[in-house]
């Protein structure tokens, strides 16, 4: 029985494994990676920031929540702390894999954000604020994902489940607005 033929602009099997080897040293990133991975560990870096940012006015919000309406929502805020912990670790992650160093540096964090550290003191302007951060968030992952295209799919792709997130946080917060009874969106 023959091999199948390989179609065209697909390598052979054991020019796979002679590419794999001789650039063992780029790890996950292979020589058809079309991007400029400076930038992209940038982008990742300015997301690992917003991210972390989030997470900690998040969790301010949770532990500050006061009123009637308050127990509700500091849980809503408390499990938005962690989707964005857990947003911050993957995009460390994806760093780390393509040579990167992930920026924790608490020196640099809300410069480097998209979104703004804002304590609050009442619960609609927590609510807003978050809203006002989930949607930089979203336009800016949305701008990030555009950017990468086909040059870097597996970035792209995990800008788009968190992207998918930050909408759901949206809409969560809109909703938590309208229940509490409040139309007025001013900031």
């Amino acid at each position: 029985m023959m091999p199948a033929s390989i179609p065209a602009g697909m390598s052979d099997v054991q020019t796979l494994r002679d590419r794999a080897r001789h650039h063992i040293d780029e790890g996950a990133v292979t020589n058809d990676y079309r991007a400029d991975r400076e930038t992209v560990l940038q982008l990742l870096n300015t997301a690992l920031a917003t991210e972390i940012v989030c997470s900690l006015r998040y969790k301010r919000h949770y532990h500050t929540a006061k009123g009637l309406t308050a127990v509700s929502i500091a849980q809503e805020f408390l499990e938005h702390a962690r989707e964005e912990e857990d947003h911050a670790d993957r995009f460390a992650d994806r760093i780390t894999q393509l040579g990167g160093e992930p920026d924790f540096s608490p020196d640099t964090l809300t410069r480097r954000s998209h979104a703004e550290y804002v304590e609050c003191d009442t619960i609609v302007d927590m609510i807003k604020e978050n809203l006002v951060a989930e949607r930089i968030a979203i336009d800016s992952y949305k701008e990030i994902v555009n950017y990468l295209g086909n040059d870097d799919p597996t970035t792209r792709r995990l800008f788009e489940e968190v992207l998918a997130v930050e909408e759901e946080h949206a809409e969560e917060l809109h909703t938590l607005i309208h229940q509490i009874g409040t139309t007025h969106y001013a900031v």
